[in-house]
């Protein structure tokens, strides 16, 4: 297994297909490592965009539905980051699919739940975020605001 110079193991990372330069996208087996794979890539990414003040919240939020995905769904799990979708300029869009046809469902997570706050976060932290389905599986998709 090799490793690449952030710590993420480079079988982990299962497809890869850059943009022309305001998109990213990559497909992670659905392993536990996918989690930090993921977090790490969009960081890298949002840094080579010069992004830095969206980087700490996409990659928490990119964890989050990666989590998810992980709990409830087989298969591979794909994250795409677009840098102003369809030319709305000022926005970052991130998408994270998995083969699980469901929507996700939010809840009220009591005190004590170790789990079950994820989509709350990103409800809270996001411009905007929703789901729509796919050929095979679905979508979870947030938008965040970036600096003029």
């Amino acid at each position: 297994m090799k490793t690449g110079s952030d710590g993420w193991s480079a079988w982990e990372v299962i497809g890869v297909r850059d943009g022309e330069g305001d998109s990213a996208e990559w497909v992670f087996s659905a392993a536990p490592d996918a989690v930090r794979a993921a977090r790490s890539l969009v960081r890298r990414t949002l840094g080579e965009w010069r992004l830095d003040s969206v980087e700490d919240i996409a990659a928490l939020l990119v964890s989050e539905l990666v989590t998810n995905a992980l709990r409830h769904a087989t298969g591979p799990i794909g994250v795409r980051v677009v840098r102003g979708p369809d030319g709305v300029a000022g926005v970052l869009l991130v998408e994270v699919s998995d083969p699980l046809p469901d929507p996700p469902r939010e809840r009220a997570a009591r005190p004590d739940d170790e789990d079950g706050r994820g989509l709350q976060l990103v409800a809270s932290a996001a411009r905007r975020w929703g789901t729509r389905p796919g050929e095979a599986g679905k979508t979870v998709w947030f938008e965040l605001s970036l600096p003029r």
